[in-house]
């Protein structure tokens, strides 16, 4: 499976974001697509995830990032608004299937 992540960028706080991962490889709808961050300092953190059999989401975004995925073009899409400063970070696109596997991550960074 291979991950190419891209939306990243900046913007002000309060302003809105949209990351797109597309995956190839043999990727089935059960299988775990999604994103994580990763702030300077700070371990990796869960954004969010989807699955045909759940969503789930970190607590820091719940309620202002939203996560939807095209199970027949393999893109995992991630919403972002109402952005905060603590939302800097690089940005991981995540696949949970027999293996795990990591995108190159995008640069989000939001001014206040």
């Amino acid at each position: 499976v291979q991950l190419q992540a891209s939306g990243g960028g900046l913007v002000q706080a309060g302003g809105s974001l949209r990351l797109s991962c597309s995956a190839s490889g043999r990727i089935f709808s059960s299988d775990v697509l999604g994103w994580y961050r990763q702030a300077p300092g700070n371990q990796r953190e869960l954004v969010a995830t989807v699955s045909d059999r759940r969503t789930t989401y970190g607590d820091p975004v719940k309620g202002r990032f939203s996560i939807s995925r095209d199970n027949i073009k393999n893109l995992v899409y991630l919403q972002m608004n109402s952005l905060k400063s603590e939302d800097t970070a690089v940005y991981y696109c995540y696949y949970g299937g027999v293996e795990i596997y990591w995108g190159h991550g995008t640069q989000v960074t939001v001014s206040s």
